[in-house]
């Protein structure tokens, strides 16, 4: 496999745009595929499966893990799990494509210890300042939800020495278009 089809993974603290940078390739690489996680939350409506999610049961999930199908799993906000399918992620690779996986911290250290020939991007904020203004911004947290989200995204800003590369995302399409650079190279 070529440098330019390895796969790249996303990460970086809480509310820094890991979605809205993805949704951006999304929208202007379509060359870029984008790993679609597997949940055992329910379908939200407008979710469709395959596209949002792939929505199991927790017995399929499982199984899954069961398989070693999944490159990297975690429960999060102590309730549904989500994963990332092995298969697809071979199989872009396989094709030649450029590959992206948007995930969290925790994913980042599983699928390294799976894939550690992976390339491993960090995407920060442009400052702590900006980060907290981005967090208190959505307001959709209550007070002590956005301070436990604060005090994990301090711990995540932590693990930046941990990645190959960092993009500062000063603004979406900017962000975007380094990654893509990255991925390239």
């Amino acid at each position: 496999m070529s440098e330019a089809t390895r796969l790249t993974v996303l990460a970086g603290p809480t509310a820094v745009g890991k979605g809205t940078v993805t949704a951006y390739l999304r929208e202007h690489h379509p060359e870029i595929w984008i790993s679609v996680s597997a949940t055992t939350r329910p379908r939200r409506p407008g979710e469709i499966d395959g596209v949002h999610y792939h929505f199991v049961s927790d017995a399929e999930f499982d199984r899954m893990i069961a398989d070693e199908e999944l490159l990297e799993w975690a429960v999060v906000h102590k309730a549904a799990r989500y994963g990332t399918p092995r298969g697809p992620v071979a199989e872009a690779l396989r094709a030649g494509r450029p590959a992206l996986l948007e995930i969290d911290l925790q994913g980042a250290r599983q699928v390294r210890e799976r894939m550690p020939e992976a390339r491993f991007v960090f995407l920060a904020p442009p400052s702590w300042e900006e980060l907290v203004r981005r967090l208190v911004g959505r307001g959709t947290e209550s007070e002590a939800e956005r301070e436990r989200r604060l005090e994990t995204a301090r711990a995540e800003l932590a693990a930046e020495a941990e990645f190959d590369a960092t993009v500062v995302n000063h603004t979406i399409p900017a962000a975007a278009e380094e990654l893509v650079e990255l991925m390239r190279s």
